[in-house]
């Protein structure tokens, strides 16, 4: 398979190569686990009990904070909800998954013999970390974006913080959990799994687009609240899918989940040099 920057082959031929390059890759992804789960945390046990963490925090923000929140929001001066409102924008899920679903598709179309034994081993590295990402980020948004139409709770409003219209699809009846900051947290989760030195920035990132909900009255607390839990969860249990199959991660022998090396900037940038060059 030939392929090149300067030398674009036909559009057919170009798709052909990158659905062959995605039944292989989505072949590894469904793989049967060469890894215990028992090796993997959190294990069934941790997850279940973090789960009821997670209910009894949603509970109590909605109890003791989600009225005091939006009050708060309101007696803001115009010009914070103003900031806080152009910044809420970079929770929306289309600044992650747009760029890695460009990034997934680039690794399938220049994988072939054209780019090298070498090349290819980058190209895939870098696919299974893409392509990661994306599931980490896209999987709870998409769960939530289901259930919290199922669930139905009132955006703040006049109604209080306790008025819900179950299956409801309107827009106004979609507060519970909040999907922008449950792609902010899963996001967070996700990188700093890959690139540990990036927890606190991303922690920083996520903790403030959930804010931005809040003090633009989009949502409540207890909404920010459980998005927190919902992406964090679900970028977890999507690592330790790949890890159970050894694609980005590995098992570690105390229970723990460890990155793989991947590789260094120098060999990306000599195979991007090379592809470039043909």
């Amino acid at each position: 398979m030939s392929v090149s920057f300067g030398k674009m082959r036909d559009p057919g031929q170009s798709l052909r190569a990158i659905g062959a390059n995605f039944g292989a890759a989505l072949a590894r992804i469904i793989r049967p686990p060469r890894f215990k789960t028992t090796r993997l945390l959190p294990p069934a046990r941790r997850l279940a009990l973090g789960a009821l963490i997670g209910v009894a925090a949603v509970a109590a923000a909605m109890a003791l904070l989600d009225a005091r929140g939006v009050s708060f929001a309101h007696g803001l001066p115009p010009g914070v909800v103003d900031t806080f409102n152009e910044i809420t924008d970079f929770g929306q899920s289309g600044w992650f998954l747009v760029p890695l679903a460009i990034l997934v598709a680039l690794t399938l179309l220049l994988a072939g013999p054209a780019a090298g034994r070498i090349g290819n081993l980058v190209l895939a590295s870098l696919g299974v970390r893409f392509g990661y990402l994306f599931l980490a980020i896209a999987l709870p948004g998409l769960f939530v974006t289901i259930v919290k139409r199922l669930i139905g709770r009132v955006r703040p409003s006049d109604s209080g913080p306790f008025a819900y219209m179950p299956w409801s699809w309107r827009h106004e009846y979609a507060s519970l959990p909040s999907g922008h900051s449950t792609t902010a947290f899963a996001a967070a989760v996700a990188i700093a799994a890959l690139w540990p030195r990036a927890r606190i920035p991303m922690l920083i990132y996520a903790v403030i687009i959930a804010a931005s909900r809040v003090i633009i009255t989009a949502h409540f607390v207890s909404d920010v609240v459980a998005a927190a839990f919902v992406g964090g969860f679900g970028a977890v249990l999507v690592r330790n899918w790949y890890a159970a199959r050894g694609l980005a991660f590995l098992p570690g022998l105390d229970g723990a989940v460890h990155a793989k090396p991947g590789p260094s900037w120098r060999r990306v940038k000599a195979v991007a040099a090379r592809l470039l060059a043909r």
